[in-house]
């Protein structure tokens, strides 16, 4: 296989960095809260660590929260790993204006100083 061969086999566009950080994850449609572990990130996506108790939350939209970022992102894939825990896959999204209402109504109050 040649080196062009194995870059367009690869499914990300983007290379990932090691980026460690404890973080929370708030599920679109239920509001539910999960705490997870950042391993990795690009400006396309992240790869986390979980727990083996949390929810199955495969093809979901979610909002994570992680150290200074804030991204909005489907979760891509749910592997389970050899311990129980799982590797996640997040592919982010676009900001929607219903995202962002959501945001500011939650989570910030602009009117406090």
């Amino acid at each position: 296989m040649t080196l062009e061969a194995e870059v367009t086999s690869e499914k990300r566009k983007i290379g990932r960095v090691e980026f460690k950080a404890p973080s929370v994850v708030v599920i679109c449609d239920t509001g539910e809260t999960l705490y997870v572990q950042v391993e990795d990130a690009s400006p396309k996506g992240m790869g986390l660590w979980m727990k083996d108790d949390r929810p199955d939350i495969e093809g979901k939209d979610i909002i994570i929260v992680a150290d200074t970022v804030i991204m909005y992102a489907t979760v891509a894939r749910m592997v389970k790993r050899d311990d129980g825990t799982y590797t996640v896959g997040i592919s982010a999204k676009k900001f929607t204006q219903e995202v962002l209402e959501y945001l500011f109504k939650h989570i910030g109050n602009p009117d406090k100083d």
